[in-house]
């Protein structure tokens, strides 16, 4: 049994270089299996397919994305600081998520709209005491400063290249990010 979840994984792990890199389409999983040193097979006897193997590799790099950056509305300025270092950290699951957004199924990927979600109805419950502002949707604040935390990483629309400072000077960078994130949530006390 112990060998059973080694192999497996190997087969994440090397599935996580192989997607990230060509995406689910262009990945290929003999390179896959290669790089694992496993048979091919063995792939969909524990995946099914593709598909199946894409969705595992990703659901357990949110769970552990989730779990290095706990959420909470508190203070949103740290967790951004805290998204922008987990993403600059592992370009890997950045780029698996680009290719997510990027090749995305119509049934997307439950586990992280539940997620989303949480976050955005603890976003609203924080507006609603009067800790975070709320001229800002909670949806459209919690996309803003996700989008301001990973911006700079390498899937990012940008690709991190349009600040010069960006690679040089990350801690000033983040300090940016935390700051902008402030002034989005900021109450009307400045909190």
């Amino acid at each position: 049994m112990r060998n059973a979840e080694a192999t497996r994984e190997k087969i994440l792990d090397a599935a996580l270089a192989e997607f990230s890199a060509y995406g689910i389409a262009g990945a290929r999983v003999d390179r896959i299996a290669k790089t694992a040193g496993c048979n091919k097979n063995l792939i969909y006897i524990y995946f099914d397919s593709k598909d199946g193997l894409f969705a595992a590799v990703l659901s357990k790099n949110l769970t552990g994305a989730y779990e290095a950056v706990p959420f909470t509305p508190d203070d949103l300025p740290d967790y951004a600081a805290k998204v922008f270092d987990f993403a600059m950290a592992n370009p890997e699951v950045m780029r698996l998520m680009a290719w997510f957004n990027l090749e995305q199924k119509p049934d997307g990927l439950p586990a992280r709209q539940e997620a989303a979600d949480a976050k955005i109805k603890q976003i609203k419950a924080a507006q609603d005491r009067g800790e975070l502002n709320g001229a800002l949707p909670p949806a459209f604040l919690l996309t803003s400063l996700m989008t301001l935390a990973t911006a700079w990483t390498a899937a990012g629309a940008f690709g991190g290249g349009l600040d010069p400072d960006a690679k040089e000077k990350p801690e000033r960078l983040r300090d940016h990010i935390s700051e902008a994130v402030r002034l989005l949530s900021a109450n009307k006390t400045g909190r």
